[in-house]
């Protein structure tokens, strides 16, 4: 069986990142966390911003969160996304102190609302990135 090209954009693998697209490729997210202070980080970036360290770790997130905002997407800001639409992008307020923006799955968008519960679910674009998406919990 062919698979259909993915003809949406896919995000930069890069030094800070990959860890992260390889622990959503194992569906099994990892989040940055600072090794001097301690402090955990979403989108995966070289520096703490607290304590300005360079010194990183990776650790297991729990993948659960709440919805802090949403919106839903009538027009598409790319070609590929046509057919995917309406679209609801949700930010999640992740257990971990972090917040991560992603599609939601398996809600209509006026049922959505502030602080309901979500868990982490997992999409393959790529053989090489695996996408995150919210569903409710």
């Amino acid at each position: 069986m062919i698979e259909a090209a993915y003809d949406k954009p896919i995000p930069p693998l890069n030094r800070d990142s990959k860890p992260f697209w390889d622990s959503m490729r194992e569906q099994s997210m990892r989040l940055q966390r600072c090794a001097d202070c301690g402090k955990v980080r979403h989108y995966p970036r070289p520096v703490c911003d607290s304590c300005h360290s360079f010194a990183v770790e990776w650790v297991r997130a729990s993948g659960k969160g709440t919805v802090h905002s949403w919106t839903v997407t009538h027009h598409p800001f790319h070609p590929g996304f046509i057919g995917s639409l309406p679209m609801t992008i949700a930010t999640v307020d992740l257990e971990e102190g972090v917040r991560m923006c992603a599609q939601m799955r398996d809600v209509e968008p006026d049922q959505m609302r502030i602080d309901m519960p979500v868990e982490l679910g997992y999409e393959t674009a790529t053989p090489e990135v695996t996408l995150p998406v919210f569903r409710p919990a």
